[in-house]
């Protein structure tokens, strides 16, 4: 699957932390939701990643889960993994990328970031025992691609558990700006059933996908829009190029009018999945030739 995402137009788009800054109280509740799901999965990793890190606020959140392991951020704009290594508590103790990947094993303790493509990662395979994403798999054109290589640098019964915006997200606003211009101004997010399948063709076990969705209310369409500015805007090739008169942008403005609810709020609808699934062993070698395992009988 694919969508026509310019990849360069995000990393400009998160150049400026303190432009998404305002909408962190999101990714802070959705961290919080994560968090309350990992805690039902019994794991003790050497290593974690942060895959799509943005200024790094998880990263405190898994080390203080998993205070013994080595934490590992990663983001493809270079001013968010700036900002990330600024914020960071071992930002004093930060050493060059190949320092970095030399420590991989054994595990180190403390946090180690980077800038980079989560989807082409400088590790390499059976390196990592938790991937740990947050609102950032939607920005990648091609998340089965990213599912690949998730698997890929994942260890055998390694964890992945990650959050991704859903088709129902931002509801609101595609019919008002629809009433503007015919152009796509939001990003075409994947079902959450297309997640699981994915998951399955990348090689991943017994996925476990499910669904939440926040409403966040507004008093002015102003405040509202600032706000999905904040989440990062619009990425997609297809995007109006050029300036919106200010008759169309009216046209907008009105549209989302319309749908105020019975309180007098604006609303914007979020629909949040949630996905979790493990790398199995192998069952063929690299020659193709079944591998059978034995499980010795335990002694009565």
């Amino acid at each position: 699957m694919s969508a026509p995402i310019d990849g360069e137009r995000v990393r400009k788009l998160f150049a400026q932390p303190g432009r998404i800054q305002p909408s962190d109280f999101l990714r802070r509740e959705i961290a919080a939701r994560m968090q309350e799901r990992l805690q039902l999965v019994k794991i003790v990793p050497k290593q974690v990643l942060d895959a799509g890190c943005g200024a790094g606020a998880d990263l405190a959140l898994l080390q203080k889960t998993y205070p013994a392991a080595q934490i590992l951020g990663i983001d493809a704009a270079p001013a968010m993994a700036a900002a990330a290594r600024t914020g960071s508590s071992a930002a004093a103790g930060m050493r060059s990328l190949n320092q970095m990947l030399s420590r991989l094993l054994p595990a180190k303790a403390g946090v180690d970031l980077l800038c980079g493509d989560f989807a082409t990662l400088p590790f390499g395979a059976n390196s990592i025992d938790l991937l740990w994403s947050n609102l950032a798999l939607h920005w990648h054109p091609q998340p089965d691609r990213v599912f690949a290589e998730w698997r890929r640098v994942l260890r055998v019964d390694g964890l992945l558990m990650f959050s991704s915006f859903g088709p129902d997200t931002f509801a609101e606003l595609r019919p008002a700006f629809a009433a503007m211009d015919e152009t796509p101004h939001t990003l075409p997010f994947v079902d959450m059933h297309d997640f699981g399948d994915q998951l399955v063709e990348a090689g991943f076990s017994t996925p476990v996908m499910d669904v939440e969705r926040i409403t966040v209310t507004y008093d002015t369409a102003g405040a509202l829009l600032a706000d999905v500015r904040a989440l990062g805007g619009n990425p997609l090739d297809t995007r109006r190029r050029g300036l919106i008169g200010r008759a169309a942008w009216q046209r907008m403005l009105d549209a989302l009018e319309e749908g105020r609810r019975p309180d007098g709020k604006l609303g914007l609808s979020f629909e949040v999945i949630f996905g979790h699934a493990f790398r199995p062993a192998p069952k063929t070698t690299a020659a193709g030739e079944a591998i059978v395992r034995f499980q010795p009988r335990k002694p009565q």
